[in-house]
């Protein structure tokens, strides 16, 4: 590791600690516990083999994931932010969701039709919070529906400040040989044509102060064999992330991304993981067991903090142990 590799995983690490929302539970003995207890008592492998069609929901997941809607407790950091995030449904877009509606912010989230059941509970939480929730579904894969994604979340919300370019599609092949042209294609333009599409027609509409927010993964560093379209795409919005951030810097315009390991989201059983990787799922990591959405949604409120002003081009990891993806 870089002095600069090391300077950036020791910032990340430190804004996450100080963007957590829920205190550290104490142990015997006076010492402080580095989890919660809620995340002690999170779900570890070996889980049951689940098989739903792509892009699945997360209220038919078994276990179903945390995303922070009965523990996360905001504290105005994103107070007045109108934010767009697709993938909004579930997963890791879901807990940001909620986390920014929490934080002050009003919301649009996109999905797919086929997700709107968890849709509609995103849509109750954000207005639960006294929020403006504003629901856009449609496919990112078309070029022509990401610049309306990104009109019509401004035109609702009354303005644009933050874009967390979070969907993605994750489909596993045992080789290179099983991947198809359109197998590819579809991946590509979910986790990399739609990305530069949104970003593209957000910063047309975005102030001094605005921030995009990209999701990326620990894949970026460390591919797995079975999802290598998925692995190069990760990788590819890392670079993306830091040129934009230099690119759009003098305009005051702030990048970063998050980076996530192996995360319990419906990416795992809808055609993202083989059974026996689904069963044993995250168990490699130090901690033996995939993260929550709820644990990483504070990254997300802590890469577009505007109290963070000199943070941009950053990589927030959250990797179970796993060390910094980039």
């Amino acid at each position: 590791m870089t002095d600069t590799d090391r300077r950036t995983f020791v910032t990340g690490a430190a804004l996450a600690a100080g963007a957590v929302a829920a205190p550290a539970a104490a142990v015997q003995g006076g010492a402080k516990a580095a989890t919660t207890p809620a995340a002690a008592a999170y779900p570890k492998p070996p889980f049951p083999v689940q098989r739903q069609p792509w892009p699945g929901l997360a209220s038919k997941m078994t276990p179903r994931p945390d995303h922070g809607e009965t523990s996360y407790k905001g504290s105005g950091k994103l107070a007045g932010k109108k934010a767009l995030i697709t993938g909004g449904d579930s997963g890791i877009g879901r807990a940001a969701a909620i986390a920014y509606a929490r934080e002050g912010a009003d919301v649009a989230i996109n999905y797919l039709p086929a997700e709107e059941p968890d849709a509609r509970e995103v849509i109750a939480l954000i207005r639960a919070e006294g929020r403006r929730a504003v629901a856009i579904p449609g496919d990112l894969r078309d070029e022509g529906f990401c610049r309306k994604l990104v009109e019509q979340a401004a035109t609702h919300l009354g303005g644009l400040d933050i874009l967390v370019n979070n969907a993605a599609r994750q489909q596993t092949r045992p080789g290179i040989a099983d991947i198809s042209a359109q197998d590819f294609d579809d991946t590509m333009k979910t986790n990399v044509y739609a990305p530069f599409w949104l970003t593209k027609a957000a910063v047309a509409r975005m102030g001094a102060g605005a921030v995009i927010v990209n999701t990326s993964s620990e894949q970026a560093g460390d591919p797995s064999p079975d999802i290598v379209d998925y692995a190069l795409t990760r990788a590819a919005v890392l670079n993306f992330t830091k040129s934009m951030a230099k690119q759009l810097a003098p305009r005051g315009i702030r990048v970063n991304a998050v980076a996530p390991g192996p995360f319990w989201t419906p990416l795992q059983v809808s055609g993202g993981a083989t059974p026996d990787k689904q069963r044993s799922f995250g168990q490699s990591s130090p901690m033996g067991r995939p993260g929550q959405p709820a644990e990483i949604a504070a990254l997300y409120v802590a890469a577009a903090d505007p109290s963070l002003s000199y943070s941009t081009g950053q990589i927030f990891g959250s990797t179970g142990g796993n060390g910094q993806p980039a």
